[in-house]
């Protein structure tokens, strides 16, 4: 039973901490959209998300009305489309078409964002996958509401590092095809390592083929909640700041469950899981760079910042844990650069570099998630660096992402504004050596040995 404490407490949460549930997503199977005709395909799709999807928007903000529960955004993961549209489409163009369709119907049922526009191709790429990696460009310059991921390796299959060369290039000609507005477009396109079937959060999301026909995800989150629950402790021991993480993630998945079931009730669509991740805003007091420093750095970046990650990565989880079984996704703590606003004043601070988020990425959620850096970096360093966090995610069995934004006309000692929850950020730096030669390369890079479980 809830007491009148518990209940003034998360009341508390919610206005003065910044409480809220990020997302309720759900995922759809488009499987049976598939079809030799494109027209029918993009017909089949329009029908088929339209007929589960129609209520989800009207669904979150009844909860949220009710409750009194934020529910920032109600978006919808979709099968990644290389495998939907392998039959019927010969060019990147009839997978554009599908990308305009997807956008026309996330549109018409007013969710934010739509993800899967997507391939998988951690060992190989099929002729499908190869034409939906070069038509992310033209779709994510022509639609605004589409999400695109392209998963390149994994602990049990290695790196493949064709696909690894290509992202490089299918980021730099997004920047460009999208620089009217500040490159927006790469903000809306991950490549990952790993990537979980069941992931809420944009721009990775997408409905896995080992997921039920519909499912309903929730991702929760709550920094400011655990940079106040921290601010309370003066001068405490490692046991009693382990202890705090854990009691106040598991009060905030609490939340997400309460809101994830009630979301599958009224919609009809079997609850899948909650993720509770830490996934900072650029509000003040929002922010996963505040919480490091109310462990005790004095900004994110400074030594230790790797070990007070873990240590804050880790509690997330075991409350999580403890609160719902049913915890997924990326749960844990999300180090993006322009959303959080501790972040970017460590940047400009000096304290912050590629290089230091890099190695926070071996202990926390995700990877090195937007990051602004100069328009006239080369395909090629982009694509090392897409390679240096899927091999942290191989060989860590963990989910690594790299979102990252070549700003074209901008460098070094600039700022980009993205608007909303996707924030503003300093143009960083990145090493200036050439990595083009391994880039090069044909082929992939072997799993490691400890993959071999079976």
């Amino acid at each position: 039973m809830i007491n009148i404490y518990e209940v003034a407490e998360t009341n508390a949460m919610i206005e003065h901490e910044n409480l809220d549930v990020r997302t309720i997503t759900m995922g759809i199977n488009l499987l049976d959209c598939a079809d030799t005709n494109l027209e029918r395909v993009c017909r089949n799709i329009k029908t088929k998300i339209a007929s589960y999807a129609k209520d989800l928007v009207q669904t979150g903000e009844s909860i949220a009305r009710e409750y009194g529960i934020p529910i920032v955004n109600k978006r919808v993961s979709i099968t990644p489309i290389s495998l939907v549209g392998a039959s019927a489409c010969h060019s990147p163009e009839d997978y554009v078409k599908i990308a305009k369709t997807l956008d026309d119907v996330a549109k018409e049922i007013g969710v934010n964002f739509l993800g899967g526009y997507s391939a998988i191709v951690s060992k190989g790429m099929s002729k499908s996958d190869e034409l939906l990696i070069r038509s992310i460009p033209e779709a994510l310059s022509q639609t605004e509401r589409i999400c695109s991921s392209i998963n390149v390796g994994s602990t049990k299959t290695g790196i493949n590092m064709d696909a690894v060369k290509l992202m490089g290039e299918i980021v730099k000609a997004t920047a460009e095809r999208t620089k009217h507005c500040d490159s927006l477009g790469c903000a809306k396109l991950v490549v990952l390592c790993n990537a979980p079937d069941d992931n809420p959060f944009m721009a990775g999301a997408f409905h896995g083929v080992s997921e039920a026909d519909a499912i309903i995800n929730v991702g929760v989150s709550g920094p400011g909640v655990v940079k106040y629950a921290l601010e309370q402790l003066e001068n405490a021991n490692f046991e009693t700041l382990c202890e705090t993480i854990k009691k106040t993630a598991f009060k905030i998945t609490r939340v997400g469950q309460l809101v994830a079931q009630e979301a599958s009730r009224r919609l009809g669509v079997p609850f899948g899981i909650i993720d509770l991740s830490l996934a900072p805003t650029p509000a003040v007091g929002d922010s996963v760079a505040d919480i490091l420093k109310a462990i005790g750095l004095e900004q994110a970046g400074a030594p230790g910042t790797t070990a007070a990650l873990a240590l804050l990565n880790d509690q997330v989880k075991k409350g999580g844990v403890m609160a719902s079984s049913y915890v997924g996704g990326l749960s844990g703590a999300f180090i993006p650069v322009s959303e959080d606003q501790g972040m970017i004043d460590a940047v400009q601070a000096g304290a912050l570099t590629i290089e230091k988020l890099e190695a926070m990425t071996c202990v926390c959620s995700v990877g090195l998630d937007m990051i602004a850096i100069p328009g006239d970096t080369p395909a090629s360093t982009i694509s090392g660096i897409i390679a240096d966090e899927a091999a942290i995610g191989m060989v860590n069995q963990k989910t690594t992402a790299v979102r990252i934004i070549p700003v074209i006309g901008k460098t070094v000692g600039q700022e980009v504004d993205f608007g909303g929850l996707l924030g503003h950020a300093p143009i960083m730096p990145v090493n200036k050596f050439d990595c083009s030669v391994f880039v090069n390369r044909t082929g992939r890079i072997p799993a490691p040995i400890h993959s071999f479980k079976n």
